[in-house]
C-alpha cells in the first residue's frame, strides 16, 4: 500500500485528495503543514521512506509580489527538507498550473517551483493543472464557480464585466491525476474538462440554482452538469434544508410531488425502517441522493467527510420536506417513532453494484464536535 505524504493537506485540493484515498482504501497520508516547512528536520522526518509526496501548497491571491515569493519559498522549503531525509520519498507530485511560465507573478513562480523541485533529482512528475471547481470550493479565492454558487446560494446574481474562455476540471478528477489512480466511476485522471466562457458559466449556474429554488431537479445529462450541480448544492447546505413539499389535498386523499426533474435518468425506492433502526452511514462522491419521510418521523444526520461536526434534520411524514445529501458528507437516517418509517429516496443514476459510488462511514466519530461551517 502506497504510503503518501501531502502538503496543503487543509487546502481545498488537499481535502478533496484526502477524500479520494479514503474512498481507495488508502491510510491517512503523512500531513505536512507550513509550520513544518520551516523546519527542514521536521520535513525530512515526515518524508522519510514514504512512496510520494504530493506538493499541493501553494498562494493563489494577494500582493503579486507575495504570490510569487511564497510558491517558491513553499518548494524551496519542500526540497530542503527532501535534502535531509535518509530514505528520500520515491517520487514527488507537484500540483503546478497550467499558467506556468505566462509572464505573470504566479506563472512565473509555479515554473520557478517546479525547476526547484526537479533539481532535488528525485522522480518528478510536473502536473500541470487547469481551473479547478467542485464541492466546498472558497468564494472569491479558489474559483469563478464558487464564486457564483456562493452568490446565488445566499440570493444574489453573479455579474460578469470581462469574457473570457476557461477549462474547468473538477476536483476529484485532479486528486485522482496526482494520486496516480486509474479510472473509477466518480473519477477520471485524464481530467476531462468543460470548456466555457465565463458569461456562459454564470448563466449555467443561475439557471440550476432557480430551478432547484424549490426542489425542481436541473437536467443531470453529463459529468460536469452532475459536478457542477453538486458544487452549487455544497454551498446551500445546511441552511437551505430541510425544504418543505406542497401538498395537494381532495377528497379521495393527498398527493406530493417528491421528485420533478428536468432531464436525466434516475432511480426512485421506497423503504420501510423499523423503530430504533438506522439507514445510511455512507458517503458519495458524485451521486445526488434525496430523502422524503412520507410516514412517522426520523432523524437525518450528516457529517462532512474528515470533520467532527453534524447536522442533524428532524422529519416527519406530518410535514413532508426534502433533504438532499450533498456529496462528500456521511449520511444516515434513523427511525425515532415508534411504528415503522415510509421513506422515499431517489438517486440520480441507476445502482451499478461494480460502482455503487456509496462508501462505508459513520456519521458519529466518537470525538468532540466542532461548528459546522457553512461552506
Amino acid at each position: 500500500m502506497l504510503r503518501l505524504a501531502v502538503t496543503g493537506a487543509g487546502g481545498f485540493l488537499g481535502w478533496h485528495v484526502r477524500v479520494l484515498l479514503r474512498v481507495l482504501g488508502r491510510p491517512e497520508p503523512f500531513v505536512v503543514t507550513r509550520t513544518d516547512l520551516t523546519d527542514p528536520e521536521r520535513v525530512a522526518a515526515k518524508l522519510d521512506g514514504v512512496d510520494r509526496v504530493l506538493h499541493l501548497a501553494g498562494v493563489n491571491r494577494g500582493e503579486p509580489a507575495d504570490v510569487a515569493a511564497g510558491n517558491v519559498q513553499l518548494a524551496a522549503q519542500l526540497a530542503q527538507g527532501l535534502k535531509h531525509c535518509p530514505t528520500p520519498p520515491g517520487a514527488v507530485v507537484f500540483a503546478n498550473s497550467v499558467q506556468a511560465g505566462n509572464g505573470t507573478p504566479y506563472g512565473d513562480a509555479k515554473a520557478a517551483a517546479a525547476g526547484i523541485l526537479a533539481d532535488t533529482g528525485l522522480p518528478f512528475d510536473d502536473v500541470l493543472l487547469p481551473n479547478l471547481y467542485g464541492e466546498h470550493g472558497r468564494p472569491y479565492y479558489n474559483s469563478a464557480v464558487a464564486t457564483f454558487c456562493r452568490l446565488l446560494a445566499e440570493g444574489g446574481q453573479p455579474e460578469v464585466h470581462g469574457d473570457r474562455e476557461l477549462s474547468l476540471v473538477h476536483v476529484t478528477d485532479a486528486a485522482a491525476r496526482l494520486v496516480g489512480v486509474p479510472a473509477g466511476g466518480s473519477w477520471d485522471p485524464a481530467m476531462p474538462a468543460l470548456r466555457t466562457g465565463v458569461r456562459a458559466l454564470a448563466d449555467r449556474l443561475a439557471d440550476v440554482a432557480a430551478t432547484y429554488r424549490t426542489g425542481e431537479l436541473p437536467a443531470l445529462v453529463d459529468r460536469h452538469d452532475v459536478r457542477l450541480f453538486n458544487t452549487y448544492r455544497s454551498h446551500c447546505f445546511p441552511a437551505h434544508y430541510p425544504l418543505a413539499l406542497p401538498r395537494r389535498a381532495d377528497a379521495r386523499g393527498e398527493l406530493v410531488e417528491t421528485v420533478r426533474t428536468h432531464g436525466g435518468g434516475g432511480q426512485t425506492f421506497c423503504s420501510t425502517t423499523r423503530p430504533g433502526i438506522t439507514r445510511g452511514e455512507h458517503f458519495h462522491l458524485a451521486k445526488v441522493e434525496r430523502f422524503v419521510v412520507l410516514r412517522g418521523s426520523a432523524e437525518i444526520s450528516l457529517r462532512r467527510v474528515g470533520d467532527t461536526g453534524v447536522v442533524r434534520f428532524a422529519v416527519s411524514g406530518d410535514e413532508p420536506a426534502l433533504v438532499d445529501m450533498p456529496t462528500m458528507w456521511a449520511h444516515k437516517l434513523v427511525n425515532t417513532g415508534g411504528d415503522d418509517l415510509v421513506t422515499m429516496f431517489w438517486t440520480n443514476e441507476l445502482f451499478d453494484p461494480e460502482r455503487p459510488d456509496t462508501w462505508p462511514e459513520p456519521v458519529e466519530t466518537g470525538r468532540p464536535e466542532r461548528a459546522v461551517a457553512a461552506t
